[in-house]
């Protein structure tokens, strides 16, 4: 969904006094478990991916890649803000109200284009701006038709996810522990919730509805403002 989960996880953590996440294996099966939705989602399609789309998608990784690698410290402390995840999400509102406006054609995605929407999800490593929302806006506002948009923007988070928990997995692996049990149905549960996320956002971006998750960012990034 173009909301932030990772803005909802620093709200989350905010409102309940000594919540914190359950050991890097748990996060790691909950995007285990968003990368096989994507995969299985797509799964006719992946089938049908050229040569030249799976380089487009290697090379929108890197500029993600780069800024969690050269600033990855700097981006963990955003993590304890959470008036930047209010104004964040009401950037990301205004990204999903922009996605409905933007006139999009039968335009391919070219390297250029690529590198664009591969900026656009390197900036949603801030908390509180939507990867999803962030990229699907990039694409149709660069022309790209509404569905080619949102496939390259669920597809793009393959390399990006996996990519990203590699690094968490090495960095913190050592301190592992918990109930594979409770980590599997973790699993599952992101799974599930990104199979119905995934025809959500497509059938909303189609639909020319995708204000309405706009909407939603408005209303919580006030309150994170004003409440939290």
């Amino acid at each position: 969904m173009p909301v932030s989960s990772s803005g909802h996880l620093v709200i989350v953590q905010n409102l309940i006094p000594g919540f914190t996440q359950d050991g890097v294996l748990f996060d790691v099966f909950l995007h285990a478990g968003t990368v096989l939705a994507v995969l299985y989602y797509f799964r006719k399609t992946l089938l049908k991916l050229t040569p030249k789309y799976l380089f487009l998608l290697l090379i929108g990784t890197i500029p993600a890649g780069l800024v969690g690698v050269f600033l990855g410290s700097s981006i963990e402390n955003l993590f304890n803000g959470v008036y930047i995840v209010g104004f964040a999400l009401l950037f990301t509102a205004v990204l999903n109200f922009l996605t409905d406006r933007a006139k999009t054609g039968s335009k391919e995605i070219s390297i250029k284009k690529t590198i664009l929407i591969g900026m656009a999800q390197a900036l949603a490593i801030i908390p509180g701006i939507s990867r999803s929302g962030s990229t699907i806006f990039a694409g149709t506002s660069l022309g790209i038709k509404r569905k080619e948009a949102a496939q390259f923007s669920f597809l793009l988070s393959v390399p990006a996810i996996v990519g990203a928990n590699a690094i968490q997995f090495l960095k913190y692996g050592s301190e592992v522990t918990g109930n594979i049990l409770f980590y599997s149905v973790g699993f599952i549960a992101a799974f599930i919730s990104g199979v119905i996320a995934i025809n959500f956002v497509l059938k909303f971006l189609l639909a020319g509805r995708f204000k309405l998750f706009a909407y939603y960012c408005v209303v919580l990034g006030v309150l994170v403002l004003t409440i939290l």
